[in-house]
């Protein structure tokens, strides 16, 4: 796809809208949606879809620039420009907006980027709806003037001069019938994640940018694998992923970020207990042990079977 803006949002971020080159309609994405973007160095990341839904022709994503990051944020900041082509992958969602007539919406810094386009969809659908942004301070809170629309519907929170976020007083007491959707960094996902223990099951849906440090793999040693597609059978040792191992017993996985946050090595699974090590699977989908993702999860059993 080509470049075709790039405008500075806030301070250390922009805004890329990316198009057909020809013009062609773009696969359609829900609130929530990421996909990965292919630089011309060969660097591969996940960015949330942030713009309009109903405009056919064009995605939109916000990158921050970080300093301490692998490298592709620099390049989109000091080396990307308009008209330079850039490899997309098809939307994929792991963060879906479940429907309810009600919603608190919690975000900080970047993380604001998947939440624009649930906020739009929940305001079309007349669901009552709440924001919490936070940000280190406002020339660095990214669409504001886009939610400025939204009036006290929006609370923004800098903390340069708002001092430290309290979640409960936003959030008010456990209760039924409200969805809470939060993004952001790592020590706002655990407060919010301590915040809703006492809401019911189900209530809280996060999205990771950073993958969750997994303890020690449930099997020391090695355990095999099944291919149910070839009937192959491959030895994972403890220093090979499952992701590596079925590839090389000839399997085509896709594979994107390696961290277990993207969901694009999703895997059916036909036997055994897969030991879940991904930031995508909540409580229950892990206690289905239908599916893994094979880029960093492994097994509890000594033998697994998957469909490839």
């Amino acid at each position: 796809m080509r470049v075709v803006t790039k405008t500075e949002v806030a301070d250390g971020v922009v805004a890329l809208s990316l198009a057909d080159p020809e013009g062609r309609r773009l696969p359609d994405w829900a609130p929530g949606s990421h996909v990965d973007l292919v630089l011309p160095d060969g660097l591969t990341r996940q960015y949330s879809l942030c713009g309009d839904r109903w405009d056919a022709h064009t995605y939109r994503i916000g990158v921050l620039r970080e300093a301490d990051g692998r490298g592709a944020s620099q390049f989109v900041h000091d080396r990307l420009r308009v008209g330079d082509l850039v490899g997309v992958g098809a939307p994929r969602n792991s963060f879906p907006l479940v429907p309810s007539s009600s919603y608190l919406f919690v975000a900080s810094g970047i993380g604001i980027t998947p939440l624009l386009p649930m906020i739009q969809q929940a305001d079309l659908l007349g669901a009552d709806w709440r924001l919490l942004y936070s940000g280190r301070r406002k020339a660095s809170m990214a669409f504001l003037d886009e939610l400025s629309a939204y009036g006290e519907r929006v609370r923004l929170h800098p903390r340069d001069e708002c001092g430290p976020l309290v979640l409960e007083r936003f959030l008010g007491e456990p209760r039924g019938g409200v969805k809470v959707y939060c993004c952001g960094p790592v020590r706002l996902l655990d407060a919010i994640e301590a915040a809703c223990a006492d809401w019911p099951r189900h209530a809280l849906h996060i999205e990771r940018f950073v993958a969750v440090q997994a303890g020690p793999p449930a099997l020391e040693g090695p355990f095999e694998v099944e291919l149910t597609r070839t009937g192959r059978t491959v030895t994972v040792t403890p220093d090979v992923s499952v992701l590596d191992a079925v590839r090389g017993a000839g399997a085509d996985v896709l594979s994107s970020c390696g961290q277990g946050l993207c969901g694009t090595c999703e895997t059916e699974v036909v036997e055994g207990v897969p030991d879940h090590r991904d930031s995508l699977l909540d409580d229950v989908g892990r206690a289905a042990n239908d599916c893994m993702y094979v880029c960093v999860s492994r097994s509890c059993t000594p033998r697994l079977v998957l469909d490839l």
